[in-house]
């Protein structure tokens, strides 16, 4: 395997900092209780993700609370519904990979199996939960900051929202349930963001069925002060109030949504090589800056974790997968067995 310099990690973070404008140092010491807060409304809790000084990057703390939370939640007769947003002016840049990153490091292979057993756990429990779920995707929402809301009944983008799923660049491969809501994307816009690792705005995300509604960022205070007010269990009526505040609203002109045509055409092929032989035709009969862009993204980013993203989001998509907790069980699988046998070396190899 090609390895990976360690700049990409830091290019990875100075991505995020200058899509949120707002970061301090991720070393500052949060406070383990409020890393997670709560707030009670008439007939339902919301959760809030409270590291905004690590655009609310997600640690084992920070699952093991949400998984306790939406236990309790599930099982209270006086909660009809639950949601979830972030702190600041990121949703969630998805896991602590920083930690992660020093944990690998220092040789704690069991810490970091215990933050994706945690973290798993509650995407599974997200996705299975048995009351309707709001997410307020306000700015940064990436990788398993994705993981946290897409699961869930409704994701509300808005004009600040930036989704990706970059792991491929650190030498990871699209997890936290990506290989479920990846594979069912329309033609092979999956397969185009596993790999490319590429962003795509709200307005992009209502286009493809990532978000289920639109706002306006002035809008938001309006539908989480409306939707404290309603005493209800049915996703009629939260989809009512939601619906209320929405906006109609389409991806300009450049959008890779306007571009499926040769999304399909390259990204449907069997195998990375003829991606990129593709599109490197493609690049040569076309005059579009699209694809010498996408290009760079797949040559920057890890040859083996494009292949086993790949595999991953077909196999995903396959029809007989078992659905979202097969596909979460099977990223673990993938996790685990990239530490047996290397050492965990196939994250963030340096």
């Amino acid at each position: 395997m090609q390895r990976l310099k360690i700049s990409n990690i830091s290019r990875y973070f100075n991505d995020l900092r200058a899509l949120s404008q707002h970061r301090t140092s991720s070393s500052v010491t949060d406070d383990l209780c409020n890393q997670v807060l709560v707030e009670g409304k008439a007939n339902s809790r919301m959760a809030i993700l409270n590291r905004p000084s690590a655009l609310n990057a997600l640690n084992t703390n920070m699952g093991a609370k949400l998984n306790k939370l939406f236990k309790a939640w599930e099982n209270d007769p006086n909660i009809g519904f639950v949601s979830m947003k972030g702190s600041g002016r990121a949703f969630c840049a998805g896991g602590d990979i920083v930690s992660l990153y020093h944990f690998m490091n220092q040789g704690k292979l069991e810490e970091c199996k215990d933050f994706f057993r945690t973290l798993y756990s509650f995407i599974y429990l997200l996705g299975t939960h048995l009351k309707p779920h709001v997410a307020i995707l306000n700015g940064v929402t990436m990788g398993g900051g994705a993981g946290v809301s897409i699961p869930g009944t409704f994701r509300v983008a808005c004009g600040k929202t930036v989704f990706a799923t970059p792991e491929t660049l650190i030498g990871f491969h699209p997890d936290a349930g990506a290989s479920f809501y990846l594979s069912h994307l329309p033609g092979h816009l999956g397969e185009f963001l596993a790999l490319t690792g590429a962003k795509l705005n709200g307005a992009e995300m209502m286009a493809c069925g990532l978000a289920t509604h639109y706002s306006v960022s002035e809008k938001l205070p309006l539908i989480e002060e409306e939707l404290g007010k309603l005493v209800t269990d049915d996703p009629s009526v939260i989809e009512a109030c939601l619906e209320k505040y929405s906006d109609l609203v389409y991806p300009d002109k450049n959008s890779v949504i306007h571009r499926i045509d040769i999304v399909d055409k390259c990204f449907g092929l069997d195998t990375v090589e003829e991606i990129i032989d593709s599109l490197e035709s493609e690049a040569s009969l076309i005059n579009d800056p699209w694809c010498g862009s996408t290009l760079r993204l797949l040559k920057e980013a890890s040859p083996l974790s494009l292949k086993v993203s790949l595999r991953s989001i077909r196999e995903g998509g396959s029809g007989t997968n078992g659905g979202q907790g097969h596909c979460t069980k099977v990223e673990s699988t993938k996790f685990g067995t990239s530490v047996r046998r290397h050492g965990g070396s196939l994250l963030f190899p340096t």
